[in-house]
């Protein structure tokens, strides 16, 4: 991406960004729904508003402090509250409600490539609105790739560690389960010792090395 100042990188990455967190935890409360559990409908989290799921931190004040160091870039927003006893095979369906929020970055990323290729396609039409829209898809690509690799992390309260959750037997969900307390400090370490990039970067290189050749 080219090199821009940080008002401008702001105001490139801020629809992307929202666009991320909110849909991927819309998604959960659309499975849950489907699912049988019509909490996050009850609690108006079933909608795309952004107000309804930021987090002031998370959504914020992380990804921003992020995103003016220069450096790797995520954030989550609030949960969407999932009744686990409303499912109607709880332990299959909470796994199908979790590998929800990362198949929408998945779908997201794509449409965030076409963008790119409609940017490349006005290009000599409407150049002031075709930059906007290259580097809005350039930043939606690697939001949503890092959204979605981040949260296959089979780590708990990461979706990821839902999934594996249940896909184990009965005592090692348990015990992964017991984990959840110090996932988030985990994902810190992880972060704060660079294994995170070394960990996510491959799979995100080849997945985002896709989608640009499909804008080419």
């Amino acid at each position: 991406m080219q090199e821009l100042n940080t008002v401008q990188q702001i105001a490139i990455w801020t629809l992307p960004v929202l666009f991320a967190i909110t849909v991927h935890e819309a998604a959960h409360g659309w499975a849950a729904k489907q699912l049988g559990d019509k909490t996050a409908m009850m609690m108006g989290r079933l909608t795309l508003n952004p107000l309804k799921h930021i987090d002031p931190v998370g959504t914020v004040v992380v990804p921003l402090i992020l995103l003016m160091l220069g450096g790797f870039i995520f954030g989550w927003a609030k949960p969407v509250p999932v009744t686990w006893s409303n499912l109607r095979q709880p332990k299959r369906d909470m796994a199908l409600v979790a590998v929800a929020g990362p198949a929408s970055n998945l779908v997201m990323a794509v449409i965030w490539a076409l963008i790119i290729k409609l940017g490349l396609l006005f290009g000599n039409v409407l150049p002031w609105a075709a930059l906007p829209m290259i580097l809005m898809g350039q930043a939606g690509i690697a939001i949503n790739l890092v959204l979605m690799l981040l949260n296959l992390l089979p780590i708990p309260p990461l979706d990821g560690g839902r999934v594996l959750a249940g896909l184990l037997p009965g005592p090692l969900s348990w015990k992964l389960s017991r984990i959840e307390p110090y996932g988030f400090f985990i994902i810190l370490f992880l972060l704060a010792s660079g294994m995170l990039s070394f960990i996510l970067g491959p799979p995100f290189n080849v997945l985002k090395s896709i989608l640009y050749n499909l804008v080419q």
